[in-house]
């Protein structure tokens, strides 16, 4: 069985991921962050995500943390299959998905999404957030709105005030979902990578190093960058043995990365932060 079962390409930059291919002006880049994300974009994708349902993009990513695409989306499928109302069709007075989670039996729910991982923990999430969505926005309709078009510090804050939803859940949200420009989600691979070239502090946390590649990333580039970011963290700077331990040349932004972890004379790796307190 392969040690990483993700699939190969990042879902959120493949057809399927939402979104509309575009390009970006990536010459005279000001800050080596913007450097790194435009060549990444060279390489993989440049995306203008947006328009996902809110509450199903939230049901998604939920389903998503702690586990893989391979092992999610498959639990996503079958959710829709078994609550979404026939083609999407509901309205701010009729059944939507909301009304058909807030209504389901929780452990049903869990056998639905059991591909997931942590299916007891998650399905009560779920059914817990939409109830209350159901009771503070009345429905799928008016949260999705709520998504779209409010305020982007307010909807952050709404979003974190539900139970079960971190920092990286509220700005898939906001991505996907919502198209806001100048969000970064941080996941492992990105928090790892932007340590490790010297994007962020070494230090930082997963809040730390979105503020960092937020404030370095033009607004409009940070949603490709987030996914492609995803990518090459698999293709070639992973968490054990990134592709510079066997050739300086096999890594695309070798020139651009301060290896702040990783000595490839000895093979060794450690955490970014493990090697500033060496320091």
């Amino acid at each position: 069985m392969s040690e990483d079962p993700e699939p190969e390409r990042n879902i959120s930059g493949g057809d399927a991921g939402g979104g509309e291919a575009t390009v970006f002006d990536a010459d005279n880049a000001e800050t080596r962050a913007e450097a790194v994300v435009d060549r990444l974009g060279d390489r993989y994708w440049q995306k203008a995500y947006g328009g996902r349902d809110a509450f199903e993009c939230l049901v998604r990513t939920i389903l998503s943390q702690n586990t893989s695409d391979v092992a999610s989306q498959p639990a996503h499928d079958a959710l829709l299959e078994q609550y979404a109302p026939d083609e999407r069709e509901g309205t701010e007075t009729g059944p939507d998905l909301v009304d058909a989670l807030a209504a389901a039996d929780q452990q049903r729910l869990a056998e639905t999404i059991s591909s997931a991982g942590l299916y007891n923990q998650k399905s009560e999430r779920i059914v817990a957030l939409a109830e209350r969505i159901r009771e503070e926005y009345g429905g799928e309709a008016a949260f999705d709105e709520f998504v779209r078009t409010g305020d982007p510090d307010e909807v952050r804050a709404a979003l974190l005030d539900f139970n079960g939803v971190g920092p990286k859940t509220a700005d898939c949200v906001l991505l996907f979902a919502g198209g806001r420009g100048g969000v970064f989600p941080v996941d492992t691979h990105v928090h790892r990578i932007a340590r490790r070239m010297g994007l962020a502090p070494a230090d930082a946390d997963h809040e730390g190093v979105r503020e960092h590649l937020e404030r370095d990333v033009p607004a409009e580039k940070c949603g490709f960058g987030h996914t492609a970011m995803i990518q090459f963290g698999r293709d070639h700077c992973s968490a054990r043995k990134p592709a510079c331990l066997d050739d300086p040349d096999a890594c695309p932004l070798a020139d651009l990365c301060d290896q702040v972890g990783v000595e490839p004379l000895t093979g060794d790796v450690v955490d970014p932060s493990e090697a500033a307190a060496d320091d």
